[in-house]
């Protein structure tokens, strides 16, 4: 016999998933450049060039017995004080390497950062602010907790701090806050990162514990028009940074990232030391060595932005002019439109027939919308247009 719960998690991939190899397929079938794939967040734009230099001097100039040989468990000691030493200078900021670790991307980031905090025994709860992404109630309920989500707030798609702090009971352990957002592209502010923070610290006295704060970032320098995305450990002490260069160095598939536990925070060193443990027992330990070693090079490099600033402004434009009821995005690179009929499923399937492959937002913890991941060429962004367009006319006709 085996698990049924992860009988039922490999039988049943995500909804973006399943979709991404519905496009595989289907591009077998009738052609490339006839299927509109806005399923997966799969960055297009080439890494920056300061990536392949980087990797092409360790490959070249260093030891391979040290390059591709085991880290300490939580990571290098020097790439976690670079990693250190940028975001004191950058956020001005503390931050320790020894508050540092390591990881195989953002989803082993949280999926530690979960089973650090929850205490054996389950039951325990932790906060998203919906839509949010789908794993995070697989990640909680891994980690033997319960995923409790909060509608954002209606319009902007900020936080709904009376209705965060609505939802905290003495179970809660953590919040989970994701900015950029994937999928609405929302960026929290300073004013709403300030009213965290102090929701935050009231909550916690209320409860008697700490709640800890979340920050999944791998989209924090994914922005456009001048935002800044505030620094979250400068507004509430008790956050852990979960972030990944997938996003912004156009490396999804190396799997690079780190927790870092704010030094300030609660008991900071017996988390850190949860951390460890946990990462040990998921067997997350010694991240890829040569992805750690490429990382204090490439520290607040990104791909070129440009390209997805141009196909948000297109498919925002048109889409609009369309009739569709979109959310502009400030960050990362998710359109979040609202399907034409109440049921964004059928929406979806129905968006097959033209060709478009959109993500059903009812996985995301709020439905009526679908999400279109424009990091993809300029050229599948104008080849769409007429489908969209077409779609959108489907039904004004009832057809």
């Amino acid at each position: 016999m085996v698990s049924e719960k992860m009988l039922e998690l490999g039988r049943r991939r995500s909804v973006i998933r399943e979709l991404f190899e519905y496009g595989r397929t289907r591009r077998a079938e009738i052609g490339e450049d006839r299927v509109f794939d806005f399923s997966l967040g799969n960055p297009s734009v080439p890494a920056p060039a300061v990536v392949g230099d980087t990797l092409a001097a360790l490959l070249r100039e260093t030891d391979p017995a040290l390059l591709h040989g085991y880290t300490s468990a939580q990571g290098d000691a020097r790439v976690r004080e670079a990693i250190a030493a940028y975001v004191r200078q950058t956020y001005r900021a503390p931050a320790d390497a020894d508050r540092i670790y390591l990881t195989a991307g953002a989803a082993a980031a949280l999926s530690i950062a979960l089973r650090a905090l929850l205490p054996d025994g389950g039951g325990d709860e932790v906060i998203a602010i919906a839509p949010y992404f789908p794993e995070y109630r697989v990640f909680t309920e891994n980690a033997g907790g319960r995923l409790v989500p909060v509608p954002a707030r209606a319009g902007d798609f900020g936080i709904d701090i009376p209705g965060l702090l609505a939802a905290v009971t003495p179970r809660t352990r953590a919040v989970i806050i994701n900015s950029p957002n994937n999928p609405t592209g929302a960026v929290l502010s300073v004013s709403d990162a300030a009213a965290l923070g102090e929701a935050l610290r009231s909550a916690s006295e209320r409860v008697g514990h700490p709640i800890y704060l979340l920050a999944d970032e791998p989209y924090r320098e994914l922005v456009y028009d001048g935002v800044t995305v505030p620094w979250l450990p400068l507004y509430y002490e008790n956050t852990l940074v979960l972030y990944s260069f997938s996003k912004s160095l156009s490396l999804p598939g190396e799997r690079i990232g780190y927790v870092l536990v704010h030094p300030d925070a609660a008991a900071a060193e017996e988390v850190y030391a949860a951390i460890l443990g946990a990462g040990r027992s998921l067997g997350y330990v010694c991240a890829p060595a040569l992805f750690q070693y490429m990382i204090p090079a490439c520290l607040g490099k990104t791909s070129d932005l440009q390209v997805y600033r141009e196909n948000r402004d297109r498919l925002y434009t048109a889409l609009t002019r369309y009739g569709y009821d979109c959310v502009r995005p400030e960050g990362a690179f998710y359109l979040f439109v609202r399907a034409l009929e109440p049921d964004a499923v059928a929406f979806s399937e129905r968006a097959k027939k033209r060709e478009l492959l959109l993500v059903p937002s009812d996985d995301f913890g709020y439905p009526g919308y679908v999400r279109i991941a424009y990091c993809v060429s300029p050229q599948m962004v104008e080849r769409a247009l007429p489908a969209f367009c077409a779609l959108a006319e489907d039904y004004r006709k009832g057809s």
